[in-house]
């Protein structure tokens, strides 16, 4: 043990956490600002009723299902463009990210479709309110259409990720989301002349200042005369069949992934669905602060995938090994420092919620002290999974593990306690958790065995 530390402490210093914290920060930053468009809304949803935001809450799952399939997809991409740009392959770069758009934007169309033409059917699977699920289909079907922006905003800031320049694309995002709030501002609630439109209007907010990101983001990157502004020539390159192969034996099992554990996490709101509306709302309260309290360790898990990516694109495989020990440490040590400031910082969190009653709002009380001992069980894993074992293409593993321990424990478990025991709401959420633990054992063995180490980029 002591001889595998004192190899992580050598191949750890230096840049090394200059690099993983120039790289992480702005990642961070980008993921708290993607999961500050749903806080933002519900919060100014909030303020005209529980049952809104129970819908936004139940129809943003189901959107987020669509973006972590488009998430599979440019996570895919990514492996390949931290290896090219490892390896100096720029032409390398800019076809792996042309094939990459393309992919997540024919995902994108088909999911629109299937949320404009089935939109109550999608809301039924967690809800059996008619209310609910009337405010649900409405901010569903036009939100659907930001898809085709995410797939856009997406692959760009993969790649941009994986150069080491993650920060052009924070900056247009929260640039995207100072527009949603004037926008959220302007719809929900009728000012400056415009129709106060309720949750329709926060759809329409999120639709438009997705699609002026998108422009926004093409236009700089097209003057700059970036690596990652393909043309339609590299998108033609870019469908070479063995090129092709190469990106859908990492993106396939990566989306694949992606997909059954965010199905995952739409089941388990459907699982809460069965402990009453209370549950529901406390739940959609819980899943922006879940989700921004775990940003920064997604911020160092793919600074991970890229640090790590870049090192085997190099063929520096022991110094790969030992800086995978070095992020899982940091990882764990950060989500702890996160979870004991969300504990500490508990009530004005819950107060910024306005209209929760008041054992709705024990009821998120609860949830929020089950969150902070969650997040503590999520972060080894999620640095594993997210970033080290897919840096070096070891995604049917990832894949295997993911769907395991998810839907063989943690949603059977849950599903148990809920619907044949009647467990209450805090106990239900509680157990959300449990999968990580079983996460733990098999990610660390599969850390320590180094088959995970490969380079995929080798003609």
């Amino acid at each position: 043990m002591s001889v595998t530390l004192s190899q992580v402490v050598h191949h750890s210093r230096g840049d090394f956490l200059q690099k993983m914290f120039t790289l992480a920060i702005p990642i961070t930053l980008q993921s708290i600002l993607f999961s500050s468009k749903g806080l933002i809304d519900v919060i100014m949803i909030g303020q005209l009723s529980e049952a809104s935001v129970a819908a936004i809450g139940v129809a943003s799952r189901a959107i987020f299902v669509t973006t972590i399939m488009i998430g599979g997809i440019t996570t895919g991409g990514a492996l390949l463009v931290a290896q090219y740009w490892g390896a100096k392959d720029n032409q390398g770069v800019t076809e792996s990210t042309a094939l990459t758009w393309l992919t997540s934007s024919i995902v994108a169309i088909f999911t629109v479709a299937l949320f404009w033409f089935f939109p109550a059917q999608i809301m039924s699977l967690a809800t059996d309110s008619p209310e609910i699920k009337q405010l649900g289909v409405e901010y569903l079907q036009i939100t659907s259409f930001s898809m085709i922006s995410i797939a856009f905003v997406s692959t760009m800031a993969a790649g941009l990720r994986s150069m080491h320049k993650p920060m052009i694309s924070t900056l247009f995002s929260g640039f995207g989301i100072i527009l949603n709030i004037i926008l959220n501002y302007l719809l929900i609630f009728g000012f400056m002349g415009f129709p106060a439109m309720g949750i329709k209007g926060a759809a329409l907010a999120t639709l438009i200042s997705s699609m002026v990101e998108v422009v926004c983001l093409y236009l700089y990157l097209y003057l700059q005369r970036h690596l990652l502004a393909f043309s339609l020539t590299d998108i033609l390159i870019s469908l070479d069949l063995s090129k092709v192969k190469r990106f859908l034996a990492l993106s396939l099992p990566t989306t694949f992934n992606f997909l059954t554990w965010a199905a995952g996490l739409f089941t388990y709101t459907a699982i809460m669905g069965q402990t009453g509306e209370q549950g529901l709302v406390a739940l959609s309260v819980m899943t922006p602060v879940e989700a921004i309290s775990l940003s920064l360790l997604v911020g160092i898990a793919n600074a991970s995938a890229v640090i790590i990516g870049n090192q085997l694109g190099a063929k520096r495989f022991e110094q790969a090994y030992y800086q995978a020990i070095a992020f899982a440490f940091v990882g764990f040590a950060i989500t702890l420092v996160v979870a004991i400031l969300l504990y500490l910082f508990q009530t004005p969190i819950l107060n910024s919620f306005t209209t929760l009653g008041d054992s709705t709002y024990a009821l998120s009380q609860q949830f929020l002290v089950i969150l902070c001992f969650g997040i503590v069980l999520r972060s080894v894993p999620t640095v594993l999974v997210v970033g080290v074992l897919r840096a070096g293409g070891d995604v049917k593993f990832c894949l295997y593990q993911d769907m395991s321990t998810q839907w063989l424990f943690g949603i059977p478990i849950a599903a148990i306690a809920a619907i044949y025991f009647g467990f209450s709401a805090q106990w239900v959420y509680a157990l959300f958790f449990i999968e990580a633990i079983f996460k733990w054992f098999a990610c660390i063995h599969r850390l320590r065995s180094k088959k995970w180490i490969n380079n995929l980029i080798e003609k």
